[in-house]
């Protein structure tokens, strides 16, 4: 039997060992943009139940199981997030009237989380985590039919996961040509795996260190320059740490420690170490090019490295003090999400990021706008923080981003004081015209539609990098790529932001366009913004308006709105 204290630990097991493996779920995901990787957003998500059961000591397992649901769904990020949450939140249900779970127990529980989770999606795609879900659990149960031990049901359950993990490239052609088995399947196994260690064998799985970096050791030349370094980080007498390997001249009777004598003529925090048939240097000085010289004397320079210890101390300070004030804006923020009651009649929340993208949404009317987007999924528990410190009645939320639209909807039930109505935008465009077709003199029902329908009439396009090497019919992908993606399909790869957001417009633009809204990013100079906007508008009738926005965004150099 399977109580609380062990389905606590087996949850940490799990949540640990996906920590573990992260960023080899990450590696999964195959589209090259920039997104809120599903190794990431799941792990955020168990690691929230792993919080929310460090102090718990129940022997009741529903107790414990509906604790960790809880806190998963408050902290569920992305789609994989969400649905992993509403998993559990079955299996926490399927507790509700025992202490202790048998292999039918578990089994029965597990089933109400599939459905849950089903149940969540508008339309289900086999070769997901649902599937590895579903035939995991159907496995289960014909396990538990034939033992009722909840260790045997588990390794059922953890097998036929792995079993269906490898099929779902054969269920989805994407996964297939790319060579993959799907991310949020193989998170799922990950987690599966972690609680039969701790459940079967007693063995707590550590998250301590990633199996990507464990056991990778820096070879010695790397070792050498870093312990120097670490010798001497409070000392910045000199300007330039330089850093020499010398490969010595075979017929040389110079002594290593000749060059450590004249070395410590020119600077301080010398370590020279000779090292079979080569010399390692490491020196802070103000004469770099001394250094190299007398190096020369006694062999080949095999790798030289000068770096400006002054420059990069400014620079460290500069990123202080920038991350201070990000700190001290972000408890701001916090206390601005106090939750209210409801006074007004209506409200809104946002979900974007970027200074500029903030300011536009809030002077359309949103009273707080969530920091997140592409990369940067917020959780449920932080969107529900901002509903709640709306004074309305009636909240309506922008998710703005696909990834971001399921943590939402989980939302809506947390609240009781007060509507909520999730308008399903999945872009930045499609929240501003959303905002835009508001009425003060509809009812919020009728709002509610007018608003969908009017962001499922706008077209975005999006220009950005690619995250991760790809190929997408005859075009090759490469990590760095500057990628054009009209409506989220992938349509060129330019040399600069300023040519790619020029061809898309080119493509989106037609005789019925009468408003293009261009947005640039934070990584896009005003002189590029000027360039982009003059290339759009060369793309355009007299008939079209074109404006440009300062969205301060990262990710997406630009992104394009077309009405």
């Amino acid at each position: 039997m399977i109580n609380g204290a062990s389905f606590k630990n087996a949850m940490i097991s799990g949540a640990n060992n996906l920590s573990r493996h992260k960023t080899e779920v990450n590696s999964l995901n195959i589209f090259p943009v920039p997104d809120g990787d599903t190794g990431t957003n799941m792990s955020m998500t168990m690691e929230s139940a792993s919080a929310a059961l460090a102090d718990m000591n129940s022997q009741n397992i529903y107790e414990i199981a509906s604790a960790a649901a809880s806190a998963m769904l408050r902290g569920a990020r992305g789609n994989s997030g969400v649905i992993l949450s509403l998993l559990f939140r079955g299996i926490a249900d399927g507790f509700k009237d025992v202490e202790e779970a048998d292999g039918a127990v578990l089994i029965k529980a597990l089933q109400i989380g599939v459905d849950k989770a089903y149940d969540a999606v508008m339309n289900p795609t086999e070769g997901t985590i649902l599937t590895v879900a579903r035939m995991a659990c159907e496995a289960g149960r014909i396990a538990a039919d034939v033992e009722d031990d909840p260790i045997i049901v588990l390794g059922a359950v953890t097998a036929s996961a792995a079993e269906a993990l490898n099929k779902t490239p054969e269920m989805l052609p994407v996964l297939k040509k790319a060579g993959v088995v799907d991310a949020g399947g193989k998170g799922l196994c990950l987690i599966f795996e972690g609680m039969l260690s701790l459940l079967r064998d007693g063995i707590m799985i550590n998250a301590d260190t990633s199996v990507e970096s464990a056991g990778s050791a820096q070879d010695d030349t790397e070792d050498f320059f870093k312990n120097a370094a670490a010798q001497f980080d409070s000392e910045i007498n000199f300007t330039y740490c330089t850093e020499l390997i010398i490969g010595k001249n075979a017929d040389s009777t110079k002594s290593h420690l000749e060059l450590k004598s004249f070395l410590e003529t020119i600077g301080d925090c010398v370590v020279v170490a000779e090292d079979g048939d080569i010399i390692k240097v490491h020196v802070h000085t103000e004469n770099p090019g001394k250094a190299l010289e007398e190096g020369l004397t006694f062999g080949q320079l095999l790798t030289v490295k000068v770096e400006n210890m002054k420059e990069q101390h400014r620079k460290a300070n500069e990123e202080y003090e920038k991350a201070k004030a990000k700190s001290e804006a972000e408890e701001r923020k916090r206390e601005e999400l106090k939750p209210v009651a409801p006074a007004e009649e209506v409200g809104f929340v946002a979900v974007a990021t970027g200074a500029g993208l903030e300011n536009v949404f809030k002077d359309l009317g949103c009273q707080h706008v969530v920091n997140g987007g592409q990369s940067m999924n917020p959780s449920t528990e932080d969107i529900l923080e901002a509903v709640l410190a709306t004074p309305a009645k009636t909240v309506f939320v922008l998710p703005n981003n696909k990834n971001i639209l399921l943590a939402a909807e989980q939302v809506v039930p947390l609240v009781t004081d007060r509507t909520v109505i999730i308008i399903p935008t999945r872009t930045i465009p499609q929240g501003l015209v959303a905002m835009l077709s508001y009425s003060d003199d509809s009812t919020p029902e009728l709002n509610r539609d007018y608003m969908t329908a009017a962001s499922k009439a706008v077209s975005t396009g999006q220009v950005t990098y690619a995250a991760r090497n790809s190929e997408f019919g005859a075009t090759k992908i490469k990590e760095g790529d500057i990628i054009a993606l009209n409506n989220g399909k992938l349509t060129h790869k330019a040399k600069d932001p300023v040519h790619a957001v020029a061809k898309l417009a080119k493509d989106m633009i037609s005789r019925d366009t009468s408003y293009v809204t261009i947005i640039y990013g934070s990584d896009i100079t005003e002189t590029q913004a000027n360039l982009a906007l003059e290339a759009v508008q060369a793309r355009t009738g007299a008939n079209v308006e074109v404006s440009l926005i300062d969205g301060g965004q990262p990710i997406y150099y630009f992104i394009l709105s077309v009405e």
